[in-house]
């Protein structure tokens, strides 16, 4: 089944599909809630924060919020190798979870889908442990599988 028919235009209102932003983290496709999700950020200036988990990248000012940077590479246990040029540009995807701003750091933004809920499966046993902990399920597309992240999951990890 190609994409395209997976990503059916249907009414907006319709409890049948989940709009997800895809994310790009060393060539694997992610997918978000759009309903979860804040904003979209380019590469940031991020302060450090001494201590602080390897996950936590730092920390940054966004229109006077405090918002906590997650290196999710490193939440997903994938190696930096894979990014190729260290000057290459990142992006971020701001989330609110438990009343706080917290900057997703992703290699890059895809594009927004709508996808039917009767293509959404439970994680593949295949899956490796550390993203089955913070994934909710999948999407299979052609030839790839979107993983859907479960942000809080991702979070409570962290702050855990």
């Amino acid at each position: 089944m190609s994409a395209q028919s997976q990503i059916d235009i249907l009414d907006e209102t319709s409890d049948e599909t989940q709009e997800l932003l895809t994310v790009i983290i060393a060539g694997q496709r992610f997918g978000i809630p759009i309903l979860q999700i804040q904003d979209v950020l380019g590469e940031q200036s991020i302060t450090k924060i001494p201590l602080a988990p390897p996950e936590v990248a730092g920390s940054l000012n966004l229109r006077g919020r405090i918002v906590t940077a997650i290196d999710v590479r490193k939440r997903l246990d994938i190696d930096d190798q894979g990014k190729g040029n260290s000057s290459e540009k990142t992006m971020g995807v701001v989330v609110e979870y438990g009343h706080e701003l917290y900057n997703l750091i992703i290699d890059r933004v895809g594009d927004v889908l709508k996808l039917k809920n009767d293509t959404f499966e439970n994680n593949p046993a295949t899956l490796d442990a550390v993203w089955r902990d913070i994934s909710m399920g999948i999407h299979r597309l052609d030839g790839e599988l979107l993983v859907i992240l479960d942000v809080p999951k991702l979070l409570d990890s962290v702050n855990a």
